[in-house]
């Protein structure tokens, strides 16, 4: 979603996504014209007149667990936010019985939370995990 036009936005996906993406983007891209929900979400600069680069992870309840708000030249990172997303879906899976530590990726290691864990993750997880 930007606050680009549907025109803008066709423009984006004919000329540019879709010679990256083979078949452009498999989602559809949203107009936010007048910035509304960027104003909602806190990304929208009005003096500018742009919207920084939000991500929001929103959980099937409607609650936001995860969000990063970039300035416009920054680019997000996909893979990463995939990652979150298993995470995030891990964790609910589990009722949070299972905690993901940092860099976690399926396969990987998680963390039992619980009072035995506090100031024992050392015993459980090392720096080096976080890194492939």
């Amino acid at each position: 979603m930007s606050i680009d036009s549907m025109f803008v936005h066709k423009m984006w996906n004919d000329h540019e996504l879709s010679k990256m993406v083979k078949g452009g983007v498999p989602f559809p891209m949203l107009s936010d014209a007048g910035g509304k929900i960027g104003t909602l979400y806190g990304v929208y600069d009005p003096d500018a007149g742009v919207e920084n680069r939000g991500r929001f992870l929103i959980d099937p309840d409607g609650i936001i667990q995860g969000f990063e708000v970039l300035t416009p030249p920054v680019g997000r990172n996909v893979s990463e936010t995939l990652r979150q997303i298993q995470a995030y879906q891990l964790v609910r899976e589990s009722k949070g019985t299972q905690a993901t530590p940092s860099g976690w990726k399926p396969g990987k290691k998680v963390l039992k939370p619980g009072i035995d864990l506090v100031g024992n993750v050392w015993k459980d997880w090392t720096t080096d995990m976080a890194f492939d």
